[in-house]
């Protein structure tokens, strides 16, 4: 069926030529078409609906009513996104919260960090500043009181006082999610009213620091945490995630330590301008450090593409996510070859760019197997960033057609036939999709202002405009013009095209508010569009069974597999294997892989080797019976909220006091969980014979931010802060050698 389905898809790409994108559009049987009244209202009609749309303020003049019409729907849609109240049934009992706020979607009517972030990044901050501070603010938080037993420090760190919130979620929110540091992409672009830059500098400081304290790893030095946006776990990460996050908040993701370097980079620019030079240092130092880790990380050479995570003890995984790819382009993480490279190794089908790949064949379409506008947006902006012609129109194309076919510009669409919806039953989807979705409304205003008519930042105009696009949208015209409330845009083709496949400024005249840019034709690479990639990887293996034998481990696995020992890639097995026992903790795990090399997420780890369980009451003890580094954790149990949602992550500090050395500090993590677990680990050193002094200070969730006050849909909110855990064991295991530092 799906073979049907993706020849489909691609002779009807191969039939849809530029010029029918002028009025209309044909894809999969379904016929769209845009027409324009002589009031300059627009109707767009499919079989299934019509929707007219009044004049908008801002209009784009091209040959094509198409993608006209489409511009003033996105303003349309935004329109209905500015809202004075939001609501959310786990807010206020679902009472309207005053705000005058963009909402996040019809189906989403509050406001959410990532959903505003992103949407503001790709460009609302120009077409309403004041809504977009004033959503900026909302999820900006105080902490509570000194009644709510909120702690005053973290981890010696200065007090915390304001911070971005990281919204309800996987495990009980943060810090298994740590991603609200992208708020600060969205916040950059309105620093200039003076009382909001400050408040973003108390809360980049402040959010930094809590982050570093307790998501940074120091040995990795990268910061933990689940991917951005891709927050629905089995849809993207190991199926065995779908019950116990620890995995996930024990990881390490791409977008989210790109995202982490942006803010430090900011931070950097906020300190220069606040006459801080000492810490101005601090943060391009850190800044400097994680894009160093980031490449070193992240990078699989044999795909020639960042991972898109990798496990806490370095795990490879080969899985992928556009987000965080274009993330790592547009942030300069990427340097100009890994740019080209990952980009262009990126599958993309006849419809759009899927977000994640390979996809999940035994999951619905939600993240998986499917096309998210406002990630095609921010591809867009990688592919201009590295000048790849093919990719820019891919993405441009992407966005205009799924906006037409559905009379809105909505959530997602299914990745082979850009459906909102697919029969398939279990897997049918996508599972929730709605209209108006905020940074599905951001991605087209973006694909016009920035992807056609290059409107930068800063107010420079750099188009890069594909010679494809030229007949969709100049015809038989020499022009084409953006016209913004206070900005006016013209695009004027040369007098000849020349052989080039990309379309540049050559020179430009500006006369008041109206700014005329004289296009010339360069030959950019000829990057072809990477169509051949297989949609799904193999199904994840089982864990694998391991058993003593002398001086080795007995290894069983379920058919062909690739082994992995703390995180190493080891040769393949078929059915059984053996390792050499050695000294300290070893953890294995397996992958299948398919007849095109395409590998299989994790299974579950088997760590094996000595441990000891120390219980009892605080303060633990224990001596080292060998010097080193050692693997801490807790057994925990922690029922105050379901796996998917919610703010009561228990966040604990584990003080370990050996002798001959001075406190070493581990925060431990306990999720959410489904009964007894172990927590996330963390890494202390003894000497042979010291003896050690554990105790547990208080760390930090999200319950005690006064934002949380208002939660009504679980525990920590309005009840006041809540950060426990029913806590059992520590565990305690010497590491390898090699790990020990000397």
């Amino acid at each position: 069926m799906l073979s049907i389905l993706l020849t489909t898809a691609l002779a009807a790409s191969a039939a849809t030529s530029a010029s029918a994108w002028q009025d209309g559009l044909d894809w999969h049987g379904v016929h769209v078409a845009m027409t324009r009244d002589a009031q300059s209202n627009y109707t767009l009609a499919w079989p299934y609906g019509q929707r007219v749309i009044a004049v908008q303020p801002m209009r784009v003049d091209t040959t094509s009513t198409l993608f006209n019409g489409l511009f003033a729907m996105a303003q349309d849609d935004l329109t209905q996104d500015s809202v004075s109240a939001i609501r959310d049934n786990a807010f206020d009992h679902g009472q309207p919260i005053p705000c005058q706020c963009f909402e996040t979607g019809l189906k989403w009517p509050y406001v959410w960090t990532r959903d505003l972030s992103y949407s503001i990044d790709l460009g609302l901050w120009r077409f309403d500043p004041a809504r977009s501070r004033n959503s900026l603010q909302f999820k900006l938080s105080d902490v509570r009181g000194p009644d709510s037993r909120a702690p005053a420090a973290t981890q010696g760190s200065a007090s915390i006082k304001s911070v971005v919130m990281q919204d309800t979620g996987s495990g009980g929110s943060w810090p298994i999610s740590t991603d609200r540091v992208v708020w600060f992409l969205g916040a950059r672009h309105l620093l200039g009213d003076k009382a909001f830059a400050a408040d973003v500098y108390r809360a980049l400081r402040d959010t930094l620091a809590q982050d570093r304290a307790y998501v940074f790893d120091r040995n990795v030095g990268l910061y933990r945490g689940e991917t951005s946006f891709l927050d629905w776990r089995e849809q993207s990460y190991p199926v065995w995630t779908q019950n116990n996050v620890v995995a996930i908040a024990q990881s390490f993701s791409l977008s989210t330590n790109v995202l982490h370097y942006s803010a430090l980079q900011m931070a950097a620019a906020m300190a220069v301008s606040h006459g801080d030079a000492n810490a101005a240092a601090d943060y391009r130092t850190q800044a400097a450090a994680l894009k160093s880790a980031i490449n070193a990380r992240f990078w699989r050479n044999d795909r020639k593409m960042y991972m898109s995570y990798i496990g806490g003890d370095g795990t490879p995984y080969d899985t992928y996510d556009l987000l965080g790819i274009a993330l790592a382009i547009t942030s300069g993480v990427a340097d100009d070859d890994r740019a080209q490279r990952t980009l262009a190794n990126y599958p993309t089908w006849p419809a759009g760019s899927p977000v994640i790949w390979p996809e999940r064949a035994d999951q619905p379409i939600y993240h998986n197997r499917a096309i998210w506008p406002f990630v095609s947006a921010y591809a867009l902006r990688a592919a201009r960033k590295v000048n790849d012609p093919a990719r820019i129109a891919h993405e441009l194309r992407s966005i205009m057609r799924g906006a037409a076919l559905h009379g809105s510009n909505m959530e997602n669409y299914e990745l082979l036939t850009q459906g909102q919806h697919i029969d398939e039953g279990q897997l049918s989807g996508p599972v929730v999709n709605s209209p108006r979705q905020l940074w599905s409304v951001a991605a087209y205003l973006a694909a016009v202002t920035e992807g056609v008519f290059g409107l930068e930042d800063d107010g420079r105009i750099e188009p890069k405009l594909p010679m494809s696009l030229v007949p969709m949208l100049f015809g038989a015209r020499r022009s084409i013009t953006l016209s913004l409330p206070n900005q006016t845009i013209t695009l004027q083709l040369p007098a000849t095209l020349g052989d080039g496949n990309l379309l540049v400024a050559d020179h430009a005249s500006t006369e008041s508010t109206t700014t005329v840019v004289t296009l010339k034709a360069m030959h950019a690479a000829d990057t072809p569009l990477r169509e051949d990639a297989p949609l799904y990887a193999p199904t994840a293996p089982a864990a694998p069974v391991v058993t003593t034998a002398a001086d080795d481990w007995r290894i069983q696995v379920d058919g062909k597999a690739l082994l992995y020992v703390n995180g190493q890639r080891q040769p393949a097995t078929d059915g059984s294997a053996s390792i050499a026992k050695q000294t300290g903790l070893q953890c294995i795990s397996t992958t299948r892989t398919d007849a095109q090399g395409i590998e299989s997420l994790q299974s579950p780890a088997v760590c094996v080797g000595d441990l000891a369980n120390v219980t009892g009451a605080w303060p633990r003890r224990w001596t080292a019976t060998t010097g080193g580094n050692y693997r801490v954790w807790l057994n925990y149990a922690n029922d105050h909220g379901p796996i998917n949602t919610g703010i009561t992550a228990a966040v604990k500090v584990l003080v370990v006091d050996c002798a001959g050395r001075d406190a070493q500090r581990v925060p431990l993590v306990m999720p959410h969980s489904i009964g007894l677990q172990a927590s996330t680990y963390g890494e202390f050193s003894a000497s042979a014979g010291a003896a050690c002094r554990f105790s547990l200070d208080d760390g930090f969730n999200m319950s005690y931010l006064e934002h949380f006050a208002h939660y009504t849909g679980g525990a920590g909110g309005i009840a006041g802060p809540l950060n426990d855990a029913d806590i059992h064991e520590l565990q305690i295991a010497l590491l390898p050698q090699e790990t020990t530092p000397p």
